[in-house]
């Protein structure tokens, strides 16, 4: 489950993906997949969280690492770069917030 509070020390990224409408269900049943199939996987992985804007033009992913170290570390890792590249054909911007 994910908690905010500003004591907490783990790392929390904030990325909000543009699609077109008929996308949106997409983008969430592949960053379903992602997160099921291998981010919860591996070393530091905490939650995340998916969300969809009301008008179908948004999809906001919260998710939280226990560290810079293990999020760093999944970006290199093959098997979840091979998730999420895939997403770029389908989104038209992606702006991320740690």
């Amino acid at each position: 489950m994910t908690t905010i509070s500003k004591d907490n020390k783990v790392v929390t990224l904030i990325n909000v993906f543009t699609v077109e409408p008929e996308n949106q269900q997409r983008l969430v049943d592949m960053l379903v997949e992602a997160t099921e199939k291998t981010m919860k996987n591996l070393s530091g992985f905490i939650s995340a969280n998916i969300h969809k804007s009301a008008d179908g033009s948004r999809v906001a992913n919260y998710a939280q690492w226990r560290s810079r170290e293990d999020f760093e570390a999944m970006l290199n890792n093959p098997e979840a770069t091979a998730h999420m590249k895939p997403m770029a054909h389908v989104t038209n911007l992606c702006s991320a917030t740690s």
